[in-house]
């Protein structure tokens, strides 16, 4: 390894777009819908398309920021800049546990997924494969490591686009059904449209924002990509349009060919689809689908960790080896500290209860609010910082600014609102506060803030 601190611009166009869907659809579209199904009803449809109006918002705010100045650490080193050099410390940290967070239920799932084929075989022992498996696979170039991505993502779009297509073919011409179309009447032929009412659908936006979570990776990837103006533009831009088809789609699909409140009871509705039109072992290749989705969201977040420790490194806020780079041009050591600590998660989630899974996806949410926040108000700063003139020139902007922002920033508020409310959720709303307060416990205790100002202090003498 070496102290070079220049990350390898190795990811292609065709990588970052399967990426930044691929990122957007793991086992919270797969798994998590169904328990936000049981709270809202076929309302659910309203709630996955106003949240990713909202993460559109949130997506061209970053863009506007990484295409100007695309660099390792995206929105961590935008809230430094904008924000303040404790802005930018704390979202770092956050960011890394976000992934940590998310990591250790994602290689736990695994585990069970691999239950499926080898029953009576120890969760932990393919969880801990899994751990190894993508551990390794991030220490590729980073080039390979995209190309590992983008086929964990086309395994996952196949599958969702197959499903679109079978199910639109049972409503409309009824395909597989002999001959008699469904229809959509099963929408609101159960209690309506909202059967538990408004709450219901607030209830649910918890698990729905966390469908979401990873979509702002594309952010991570700036450093490392090629032509970041049209690359990451293209990218951004496209987030709304696969949302709507990829999670309203489905959604739309499966709820107009089965009743809302069958869906979980009968098995996954991915499956039931399959199998309705004959096709053997369906339950076996969804859940080979569900694996990918799993280990690819492993994959992303060993990705993410890396880079964010490589990125405090840099800053002096994590030990300075974590700057090692190595000869693939990838931040080994950093990706070595991440992974010690999952290999703690893997052994936490198996000794702790199956109910921990609901508490880790809440926090989960929560740490991602704070990043999506911070990109929001880092964007609001960034614009102010721009000279009029620089600004005409630019072409990729935030829509509807500074409207978008905070009407994103009052519902990011909303959801944790909802959070507090909901008993399973509020863990979430006490861990997540407890962490971003110990942070800035060790900011000062270990003296960054003074460290900051004297280098403010240099760059403006510069």
């Amino acid at each position: 390894m070496s102290n070079k601190k220049e990350l390898h611009r190795g990811l292609e166009e065709r990588h970052i777009n399967l990426m930044s869907l691929g990122a957007a659809i793991g086992v919270g579209l797969f798994l998590g819908s169904a328990s936000a199904i049981k709270m809202a009803g076929p309302g659910i449809i309203v709630g996955y398309a106003l949240a990713g109006l909202i993460m559109f918002f949130i997506m061209r705010a970053l863009g506007e920021m990484a295409i100007q100045k695309p660099v390792a650490g995206s929105f961590g080193k935008y809230a430094r800049d904008y924000l303040g050099p404790l802005a930018g410390f704390l979202t770092g940290w956050n960011y890394w546990f976000l992934w940590v967070v998310t990591c250790m239920a994602e290689i736990t799932a695994v585990g069970v997924y691999m239950q499926y084929w080898f029953p009576g075989t120890p969760g932990w022992a393919w969880a801990l494969a899994a751990l190894v498996i993508m551990t390794i696979v991030n220490f590729l170039a980073v080039k390979l490591y995209g190309e590992l991505e983008f086929w964990f993502a086309l395994i996952k779009i196949v599958t969702i686009c197959a499903m679109i297509i079978v199910g639109l073919g049972m409503i409309l011409f009824g395909f597989a059904n002999g001959g008699v179309a469904t229809g959509i009447k099963n929408l609101w032929s159960h209690g309506g449209l909202f059967p538990h009412g408004i709450k219901g659908l607030l209830m649910s936006l918890q698990m729905v924002m966390f469908a979401y979570l990873g979509i702002e990776m594309i952010g991570v990837t700036a450093g490392e990509v090629k032509n970041p103006e049209k690359t990451l533009a293209r990218a951004v831009d496209s987030v709304f349009y696969r949302i709507l088809i990829f999670y309203v789609g489905a959604l739309f699909v499966i709820m107009s060919i089965y009743p809302w409140d069958e869906i979980g009871s009968k098995g996954s509705p991915f499956v039931l689809t399959f199998e309705q039109i004959g096709i053997k072992g369906a339950a076996g290749i969804i859940n080979f689908v569900v694996l990918t989705a799993a280990l690819s969201s492993c994959n992303s977040g060993i990705f993410s960790t890396g880079r964010m420790l490589f990125d405090l490194a840099c800053h002096g806020e994590a030990p300075k080896n974590l700057v090692k780079i190595t000869k693939s041009g990838v931040p080994g050591l950093a990706i070595i500290a991440s992974a010690a600590v999952l290999l703690i998660g893997v052994i936490l989630n198996y000794l702790v209860p199956a109910k921990v899974f609901t508490y880790v996806t809440s926090i989960g949410t929560f740490t991602a609010i704070w990043t999506w926040g911070i990109i929001l108000l880092s964007q609001l700063r960034h614009r102010k910082t721009m000279k009029p003139e620089a600004l005409s020139k630019f072409k990729y902007k935030l829509p509807l600014y500074p409207f978008s922002n905070y009407l994103s920033l009052a519902f990011l508020v909303l959801v944790l609102v909802v959070m507090a409310i909901n008993p399973d959720q509020r863990v979430a709303i006490i861990v997540g506060p407890v962490f971003i307060i110990l942070l800035v416990a060790i900011y000062y205790i270990k003296g960054f803030n003074h460290r900051s100002a004297s280098e403010a202090k240099e760059e403006h003498a510069g």
